[in-house]
């Protein structure tokens, strides 16, 4: 079944066509087709997706067969209203051309319905019968006016569980055994006992806007790394796109939505083959973790991070007493459960403000609001605030630069996997926004207060395993705009960038061991944090991939292509710079080579530290001065750094007479002392780019030196060096 997500496009056309415009989809398996159809709905996790089959149908039936004509996401569920009103199935081919079998199928839905609704009591064949033409538990509760929850009850009490059966991988050739299962109301279950522990693994379900692969990456790794420890790894997703459901990539792999209802059965199911060590619910993203809380309630032991620890995290109002217990500062917010106390929230906070449903996914439903008028067409049009559903009121940080984290803790010890630095200004939703790792304006100061407010955010939420916290550095301040005790979506980025595989040690991490273990065996680094200083790793980029030549209006113009808090992209793409140690060498002793011309005698460590603050880079910048400073780039190849030995580029550069010259400073080279400390700000990096420029526009040359004579990789004044650009 195909995953839409034109509520993140509200103005764009829906009409489906020769034009692909869905983000994603889901699988699912069953005995019959009407099973599979049941079990697809549900994986798509959007609550219209379900059939409506309870309630009376008041729209006539005319009005519901034009809707059936179009072709749109919500068809299928538009086929089932004409077909419960009334409409014959003949009358719905005409309309929709779709294949007479399948309207008969849906019939068949719609008769065990009627059943459910007309009977007396609900017997055991009853029940029983309903659940093999896949109707959920809350379907059926909202047919007899009960809830899920008794539903189940009472099917557990008749001894009505799901059985697993195999996926035939040998096409009825041979016998198939291979441990790749979808549930049935079967008689007998093919699910084979064990005797090592099993840890459970919830996968991310459908990709959409906002939830991808990026999370399938780390239950992937994780799934890795818990074999190799001796667990029995059970994978469950249904995303036939992803990697976790491949039959090779877990020890048992379970084809199932991500619905309490299905998760529990599986527990039950993998409880009685053998011991369950734990259930990992914080590395699928937001899809498993909206879970947690009712899986531990059921009795189902939670790996990592707490249930409890998770709400800690969502819930503005308590995360914002564990920022003021542990002293960091967070912009002003309010919770408001009425449109009255929205405006009143926004007046005392002051405009601009981002408003948002208190629970959301993706930036679902945030907007930034800068007037009354705004705010309460706000409150009407995208959530009506209630105790229910409160509306977060926050303070928007104006011209702050965002920066994300993301962090392993284990109780004790803190391991900082990446600082990104935002490249569009805070209020793009960070699934949007290009980033760098290491962060290019970030100095030791910023970096050391990101390490000590993530310390105590962690430890004050109660987090084991990974967590991510994004900030705003508005002028001098650190805000602390959220933190969600979960992997990321910056994960894989983070990880390949630097080297370091987040999501495995997240994994061990959850199951019991500890940073220092992880550091010993060589999965963390001994020396430094990640990423979270230079230490001669190559810059890496990350830019968010965007559809909007997907969605046009119904004039057939662009859907509004603005970035906001907002979540639309649907991927992204990572692009590394290999060479920046070896530029950054080859600038640097170039210039130490002009100055030891001029003074001989002095070292050439002093030479070179000298000649590091006249980059124009990003190495003279935040934390890799300090790494330049500090002699890392200093010496041979063959030479220990300590003994400061010029390279080989320096002996070549001697014997062929070219550095007789190359004394010569430019006298527009932006003063050192204001690199090392740039603007944080877009507006005023925008301007400090523009007063650097050339009196003829162009930019100064990239090099700190310019050259007399004309020779490979030399720039005369004015020149740009066509060849090293």
């Amino acid at each position: 079944m195909p995953r839409f997500a034109f509520e993140k496009f509200p103005t764009a056309e829906d009409t489906l066509t020769t034009h692909m415009k869905s983000v994603g989809e889901a699988m699912a398996i069953g005995r019959n087709f009407t099973e599979a159809l049941g079990k697809a709905l549900r994986s798509l996790e959007d609550p219209r997706a379900p059939f409506v089959l309870h309630g009376p149908v008041t729209t006539p039936i005319d009005e519901l067969l034009v809707e059936c004509a179009r072709p749109h996401d919500g068809r299928l569920g538009k086929v089932v209203l004409a077909l419960r009103a009334g409409a014959t199935p003949e009358q719905v081919f005409d309309a929709t051309k779709i294949d007479p079998w399948f309207i008969d199928q849906l019939m068949l839905i719609i008769d065990v319905a009627d059943q459910v609704a007309a009977a007396d009591e609900l017997t055991p064949e009853l029940l029983r019968e309903a659940k093999k033409h896949g109707l959920s538990d809350g379907q059926i509760g909202a047919i007899r006016g009960m809830s899920a929850t008794e539903v189940q009850a009472q099917r557990w009490q008749q001894g009505i569980r799901p059985v697993y059966k195999t996926v035939d991988t040998c096409a009825a050739e041979f016998a198939a055994s291979t441990p790749y299962h979808y549930s049935s109301y079967d008689e007998e279950t093919e699910v084979a006992p064990r005797t090592k522990p099993a840890v459970i693994i919830l996968g991310s379900g459908p990709n959409r806007i906002g939830q991808g692969i990026e999370f399938d990456y780390s239950c992937v790794h994780a799934a890795m790394v818990l074999s190799e420890a001796g667990y029995e790894t059970v994978m469950v997703n249904c995303n036939p796109e992803t990697v976790s459901t491949d039959y090779d990539t877990s020890d048992r792999l379970y084809f199932e939505p991500l619905t309490y209802e299905d998760v529990l059965e599986i527990y039950h199911a993998e409880l009685a083959a053998g011991p369950v060590a734990g259930v990992i619910v914080a590395l699928g993203g937001q899809t498993p973790l909206k879970l947690a809380q009712s899986l531990k309630d059921a009795g189902l032991p939670i790996a990592g991070t707490s249930p409890e620890a998770i709400r800690l995290a969502e819930d503005r109002g308590a995360f914002g007493q564990v920022l003021k217990d542990a002293g960091l500062m967070a912009p002003r917010y309010g919770m408001a459960t009425s449109r009255d106390e929205a405006l009143r929230i926004a007046h005392e906070i002051g405009y601009p403000v981002l408003v948002r449903p208190s629970y959301v996914l993706g930036g679902r439903g945030m907007e930034i609001v800068y007037d009354d008028a705004t705010l309460e067409d706000y409150i009407t049009r995208v959530t009506e605030a209630s105790i229910e559903n409160p509306v977060m009121v926050d303070k928007f940080l104006d011209d702050a630069v965002e920066i994300d984290l993301d962090a392993l803790y284990d109780g004790t010890d803190l391991y900082l996997g990446g600082i990104m630095e935002h490249i569009e200004e805070a209020g793009v939703h960070s699934g949007d926004s290009a980033c760098s790792l290491p962060p290019i304006t970030l100095g030791k100061e910023i970096i050391t207060q990101l390490r000590e407010s993530t310390r105590k955010i962690a430890e004050g939420v109660g987090v084991r395993g990974l967590i991510n916290i994004q900030y705003a550095l508005a002028g001098e301040t650190l805000y602390v705009l959220e933190a969600n005790p979960r992997a990321s979506r910056t994960v894989p980025f983070v990880s390949k960038a630097t080297g370091t595989q987040l999501a495995k040690a997240a994994a061990l991490v959850m199951m019991g061991e500890t940073i220092a273990e992880l550091r010993a065996s060589g999965r963390l680094r001994k020396d430094c944090d990640g990423a979270a200083t230079w230490h001669g790793s190559p810059i890496a980029v990350k830019e968010a991939v965007m559809p909007f030549n997907r969605f046009r209006t119904s004039e057939g113009s662009s859907v509004d292509t603005i970035l906001g808090p907002e979540m639309r992209s649907t991927g992204g793409g990572h692009g590394l710079r290999p060479d920046v140690r070896q530029r950054v060498r080859q600038v640097a002793d170039r210039v130490v080579r002009a100055a030891a011309q001029e003074r001989p005698g002095v070292r050439l460590r002093q030479q070179r530290r000298q000649a590091t603050c006249r980059l124009p880079d990003q190495a003279a910048r935040g934390p890799r001065v300090r790494d330049l400073r500090d002699g890392r780039y200093g010496g041979s190849a063959r030479a220990p750094r300590h003994q400061g030995g010029p390279g080989p580029q320096v002996q070549r550069g001697r014997r062929s007479g070219r550095l007789a010259d190359d004394r010569r400073h430019d006298p527009r080279r932006p003063d050192p002392v204001r690199l090392q400390h740039p603007p944080r700000s877009l507006g005023h990096r925008l301007a400090s780019a523009r007063r650097l420029r050339d009196p003829d526009g162009r930019h100064p040359p990239r090099h700190p030196v310019h050259h007399d004579r004309p020779g490979p990789g030399s720039c005369r004044p004015g020149h740009r060096g066509g060849a090293r650009r």
